[in-house]
């Protein structure tokens, strides 16, 4: 079974971002290619709407039958709530906990973004996975685009 990777807007993003630009467009090859499922959900293709067309034709990039799209549900609002009333993230910063919370019910793989400050960042990640743990979900792996790739 091929990797599933759910990605946030960053790493689409990325790709026209100087510092990040390189491995977001290696991992969006990956995708294309059918080397892993590209897995988003509705909140990344409705931020994405919103985004330049050189931003957006990324991710039209990727053959439908490598995209996995997940949807908001009441599991993963119930999820995400956990995470906000607990301290890992603040009610401001809903929507990534909603991200994580998606990909944890869906028990993806790996969750790949660039954002550091509340996605990509150990006490974080620690505080997602304890709450996850606590409430019978799997730990999510939480990486950036350079950790998941490998060197040819």
């Amino acid at each position: 079974m091929k990797t599933r990777i759910y990605i946030d807007t960053s790493v689409v993003g990325g790709c026209e971002d100087e510092e990040f630009r390189e491995h977001s467009t290696r991992l969006m090859g990956c995708f294309e290619r059918g080397d892993y499922i590209l897995v988003v959900s509705n909140l990344t293709v409705q931020e994405l709407a919103a985004a330049p067309e050189d931003v957006r034709r990324h991710l039209s990039q990727v053959p439908e039958e490598h995209i996995l799209v997940l949807q908001l549900d009441a599991e993963a609002r119930d999820l995400a709530e956990a995470y906000i009333s607990e301290g890992v993230i603040t009610p401001t910063m809903r929507t990534d906990a909603q991200h994580i919370a998606m990909a944890t019910v869906a028990r993806i793989d790996v969750l790949v973004s660039w954002n550091f400050k509340h996605i990509v960042n150990l006490q974080r990640i620690r505080g997602y996975n304890s709450v996850n743990l606590r409430r019978d979900y799997p730990v999510l792996e939480i990486r950036s685009p350079r950790e998941v790739l490998y060197d040819d």
